[in-house]
């Protein structure tokens, strides 16, 4: 797996400031995305355990509320491998620390399904996953308004409650918390 950026002070892709990893790598191709040099698997730098352990060492400061996973596309097959390594080291080693994960893949009808995939593999990185923004984005549903996603089809699961009740749900609150007021759902 090859990586495009870690952004150590993020605060645009999940509540709080975060350190967010992009991975190379997507055959989605969304219209106007706004990382497309991402495309490209090969764009980048290799992903390596010293670059697990420069992401567990940004972390690891009690300003930094959580990791993000963004790309390219985390899920495509020959990122999972990668990004199971990257998720386990951190719930191992900083288990207070939220995971958010942008995917234009559908949890439950593609995702859960294993039509991404390992079918195994991908489960064990979703439940490593707090929050997942799933679906591709799209122009034409694009809106400035919305928090923490870019299109108006995408969803912000709460992937530990949905494994549970085996249903998709939403998170909740998290604007209230970390924001003051709006909601993410309009």
């Amino acid at each position: 797996m090859n990586y495009a950026v870690i952004k150590k002070f993020d605060i645009a892709n999940g509540p709080g400031v975060r350190v967010s990893l992009f991975v190379s790598g997507c055959r989605h191709k969304c219209k106007n995305c706004f990382n497309s040099e991402a495309w490209d698997f090969d764009y980048g730098k290799p992903f390596t355990k010293d670059t697990i352990a420069e992401i567990v060492e940004a972390l690891d400061k009690d300003y930094i509320e959580g990791f993000s996973l963004l790309g390219g596309e985390p899920f495509e097959p020959e990122n999972q491998a990668g990004i199971y390594e990257i998720l386990k080291e951190i719930k191992e080693k900083l288990p207070n620390k939220t995971v958010w994960c942008y995917t234009g893949f559908n949890f439950d009808t593609q995702l859960l399904k294993g039509f991404v995939g390992d079918k195994g593999l991908t489960l064990e990185c979703l439940k490593l996953i707090d929050v997942l923004v799933d679906g591709k984005f799209v122009e034409e549903l694009k809106s400035p308004s919305l928090l923490f996603r870019g299109s108006s089809n995408q969803r912000i699961i709460d992937v530990q409650k949905s494994l549970a009740q085996n249903e998709v749900v939403w998170l909740q609150g998290v604007w209230e918390r970390k924001m003051g007021s709006g909601n993410i759902y309009e």
